[in-house]
């Protein structure tokens, strides 16, 4: 059986990918990088996909093929049971721990919701990751425990291709939930409607145009607002009007870190980009 080199090193590899991320993304800006690392974590999470696709699932999947197609008896399934319980031991108080911190972190949102509106994959790639690793060692119980009752060794090589089935689906499911972050995601729509309140409430503000936000990190918001003020406003006015709405939006969003406000008139169509 497979299943002891497919499913541990793909988990403890995407783990320190993920914790390497997070490490890179806390060094500060430079010259070359004048907002930060933070789509480190981005990066290294699509990798962690890419890993469980290829060294996961596509090597699972080979050996199961193998398998099946020489098919050898299981001589002492005594010493898999013992592994396969112990891993379960370990994997199941991984996978606890990462979901107890995924639900603290969710907040009111449900759990597929926090997955699809979540900034910050670092919450949700190690449960998917842990998530994975007990399913396949739960495939893997299964298909010796069917080898050993019905001594048919086919339903070994079955367990390691539906485990390559698992992983593989999981890495696809990371790819794309980290894709649109790694590409330049804007912020959630709440937020980007939260903005346009604060925008339209200032009294100097006649029409708010663009609200372009983007993801430079999981708690790092850059927002680009173009915003037509009144014609009676002088250029201190709206200099003192920028400073204002600059330190309301980041009061109400601490996640958004850098704002830029241009003053320009309105169109008929540039109202409706976010």
């Amino acid at each position: 059986m497979v299943f002891t080199i497919n499913i541990s090193p793909k988990v403890d590899q995407g783990t320190l990918h993920s914790i390497y991320g997070l490490k890179q993304a806390k060094k500060p800006a430079d010259e070359n990088f004048p907002f930060g690392r933070g789509k480190e974590v981005y990066f290294w999470s699509f990798i962690v996909a890419i890993l469980i696709f290829a060294l996961g699932g596509g090597i699972s999947i080979y050996e199961g093929i193998q398998h099946l197609r020489y098919p050898n008896p299981i001589s002492n399934p005594l010493i898999n049971y013992i592994v396969l319980g112990l891993a379960l031991l370990f994997e199941g108080a991984a996978w606890y721990f990462a979901f107890q911190g995924f639900t603290r972190a969710k907040g009111k949102w449900g759990y597929l919701e926090a997955v699809q509106r979540g900034k910050d994959p670092s919450l949700f790639v190690v449960l998917f990751e842990d998530t994975a690793a007990m399913l396949g060692l739960l495939v893997a119980f299964v298909g010796i425990a069917l080898t050993q009752i019905t001594g048919i060794p086919y339903f070994d090589g079955a367990a390691s291709v539906v485990i390559g089935l698992i992983l593989i689906g999981t890495a696809a499911w990371l790819a794309y939930e980290t894709k649109g972050l790694l590409i330049g995601e804007s912020a959630n729509r709440p937020v980007i409607k939260g903005i346009r309140e604060i925008l339209k409430s200032n009294r100097l503000v006649q029409h708010v145009n663009e609200v372009l936000t983007m993801h430079m990190g999981p708690d790092f918001v850059l927002a680009n607002l173009s915003v037509d003020f009144r014609d009676h406003a002088t250029a201190d006015d709206i200099e003192s009007v920028i400073a204002e709405l600059d330190q309301t939006i980041k009061k109400q969003y601490p996640q958004i870190k850098r704002i830029f406000i241009e003053a320009e008139k309105g169109g008929d169509n540039s109202g409706n980009l976010v």
